[in-house]
């Protein structure tokens, strides 16, 4: 079992920055694919970015060149710095881990508003 438990959002103006951390419980974190997804109202749980075990990194179009996804294996944390964020960013933002079998974290809210 895997307890993920993020930290990180709040309110900030557009243009701003924000850093989310999830921490997970465990000692085997450095063997799973781990990742951020969000979801707005009315809308599905999307992904945002996830790394893998031997440091792939994928990312959604809309945050290219402005997300940046990174792990800490010794810390088991998995990091997310968001800059230039917009008010479409603004949702609840889900910490992600995966070996055999998927879990998540309970969800921080991020909003981008002036």
């Amino acid at each position: 079992q895997v307890q993920l438990v993020e930290s990180g959002g709040g309110l900030v103006q557009p243009g701003g920055s924000l850093r989310l951390s999830c921490q997970a419980s465990g000692s085997i974190f450095r063997f799973y694919t781990v990742g951020w997804y969000r979801q707005s109202p009315g809308n599905q749980r999307e992904l945002v970015a996830t790394i893998t075990g031997g440091g792939s990194i994928n990312y959604a179009d809309s945050v290219k060149d402005r997300f940046t996804i990174s792990r800490d294996n010794y810390l088991n944390t998995v990091y997310l710095q968001m800059n230039n964020l917009k008010p479409e960013d603004t949702a609840v933002y889900y910490c992600y881990a995966s070996l055999a079998r998927e879990y998540w974290g309970q969800g921080t809210q991020v909003t981008v508003s002036s």
